[in-house]
């Protein structure tokens, strides 16, 4: 049971100021510890009124943003980084707080998002069109990047600061507005990052927060004044919310769910391949859409891996992400928890083998936490449950199979295309994998290939409904429109010219 409930309450941000909800309902959240199953604060939940309200002031905002040079944008991205790194220390204590995860990996997590915020400072040149002169006589044709106009951002509770980080700032730079529906579950850190862009020189109504649930996010999908939406979150919700938004005119990108397989060969390095897994699989509990959550044994190597990743999940530390010993924290609700217990319970029922059981794992001190070890899997077969969903927890099934080619069909089969590994010491089973495998994200020896912010992060697939991925170079693509100029003046035009109904042509 919860321990008490809070009535510190964390409303709306419109406009540059901190805004009551509007509605003529009042509703609240509640905000909990994950570690301790704490009601730690409330959060208002808006609805269709409080969506407007925020729209209106990212419209009545973007006239002049749109109009403000590009190096002046990339010079408030300049200052925001500086607060970013100023208040990291601030932003990683909520992310534990609110999500659970450990203070490290809280700071790994907005390092990367402070990454894009880099990337956006270099706007004034990734803003550049092209020209080609003289297309034809006196005339010449270029192309301009625009700003859509209003976009939404709705994030998950998985990433609190990263995610929002990784839309944000590229959608302001690019010239447009914004309004941030953050997770309801975890919403300081999205109400931190949008205090310090003000601070940074963000003028009043370019980005804005609603907190709130499904109310708040249909509303952003049908808003009329709305251009762009960006999404990252579960699969089933990634379709909703392409199907709504685009049927509504809207630009859309969403990026779903996972089931990244990390492949192992007989001549991978097990001692690096073993600590590499255990992080991908039980970092931040497993709730990355990142994880490696299946390992695909190739040949031999299946005993002594499976006997390798027990031992080492055995001995991972667990408990409150405050704690400086523990490498693991606790998953975001009980409900979830339960969810992922359930899983576990399935798997079991339908045969694989339970090496490393987590289901009763007891933290000191931490009774009411939402706590699960790590679980281990070894003689998961495809048509099993936990190979088939996306557990989102501490869950790592083992697959075996023969060959590095039934490996990749395996995985080339899987409905989910987000991310994949190949573990070896061979360039050319590399070399094979990178190319036949049907995934957008790839490591090599690297178990969670998340790109670096001057490339574009996305799957194929079931894990992304739309054209672009988000930020790097696509993100560019996506918060523009390309508009292309051929322009001749009257001085330039032959003495012969004389009118025609012909199609014009050029190049002569």
């Amino acid at each position: 049971m919860n321990q008490r409930v809070s009535t510190e309450r964390i409303e709306h941000w419109i406009g540059g100021a901190s805004v009551a909800s509007g509605e003529a309902e009042l509703r609240f959240g509640e905000v909990t510890n994950p570690a301790t199953g704490e009601v730690i604060r409330q959060v208002a939940l808006g609805g269709a009124k409080d969506v407007a309200t925020a729209v209106a002031a990212a419209r009545a905002a973007l006239p002049g943003w749109r109009a403000t040079p590009p190096m002046k944008r990339a010079r408030v991205m300049m200052k925001y980084r500086e607060l970013l790194e100023t208040n990291r220390e601030a932003l990683v204590q909520l992310i534990t707080q609110e999500h659970g995860k450990t203070l490290d990996d809280a700071r790994g997590e907005v390092t990367r998002g402070i990454e894009v915020v880099e990337f956006a400072i270099g706007i004034p040149h990734l803003l550049k069109g092209e020209i080609a002169p003289q297309v034809g006589t006196g005339v010449d044709t270029y192309s301009i990047h625009q700003p859509v106009g209003v976009c939404a951002g709705i994030t998950p509770f998985n990433f609190p600061a990263m995610v929002p980080l990784w839309m944000f700032p590229m959608a302001v730079a690019c010239g447009n507005t914004f309004v941030l529906k953050p997770s309801e579950k975890v919403p300081s850190a999205a109400l931190l990052l949008v205090r310090l862009a003000r601070e940074a020189g963000l003028p009043d109504g370019v980005l804005n927060v609603v907190n709130g649930d499904k109310a708040a996010v249909d509303a952003l999908l049908t808003h009329p004044d709305v251009n762009a939406v960006s999404f990252v979150g579960s699969t089933p919700i990634a379709q909703y919310i392409y199907s709504t938004a685009s049927a509504h005119g809207k630009r859309v990108q969403a990026l779903g769910g996972a089931k990244n397989h990390g492949v192992v060969m007989p001549d991978a390095d097990l001692d690096f391949t073993v600590d590499a897994l255990i992080g991908a699989a039980y970092g931040s509990a497993g709730e990355r859409c990142m994880a490696i959550s299946v390992a695909v044994a190739v040949g031999d190597v299946a005993d002594q891996l499976v006997a390798r990743l027990a031992q080492a999940a055995k001995a991972l530390p667990v408990g409150d992400g405050t704690d400086p010993v523990a490498q693991m924290g606790p998953l975001i609700t009980r409900v979830h928890c339960d969810k992922v217990k359930g899983f576990v319970d399935a798997g079991v029922d339908e045969g694989a083998k339970l090496v490393v059981d987590g289901r009763g794992l007891k933290v000191a001190q931490r009774d009411d936490g939402f706590f699960i070890g790590p679980c281990l899997f070894d003689n998961v077969t495809p048509d099993m449950s936990i190979y088939r969903n996306e557990i989102f927890g501490p869950v790592l099934s083992v697959v075996r199979v023969n060959t590095l080619e039934e490996a990749i069909a395996l995985i080339n089969r899987n409905p989910y295309a987000n991310g994949t590994a190949v573990f070896t010491t061979s360039g050319g089973a590399a070399r094979r994998f990178e190319d036949e495998i049907e995934v957008g994200m790839v490591g090599v020896n690297v178990p969670i290939p998340v790109p670096v912010s001057y490339f574009s992060f996305g799957g194929w697939r079931n894990s992304l409904f739309g054209d672009q991925h988000i930020y790097g170079p696509e993100s560019v693509r996506f918060y523009t429109r390309s508009k292309v100029v051929t322009r001749r003046w009257s001085e330039g035009r032959p003495a012969n010219a004389t009118s025609s109904l012909v199609m014009p042509t050029l190049g002569q």
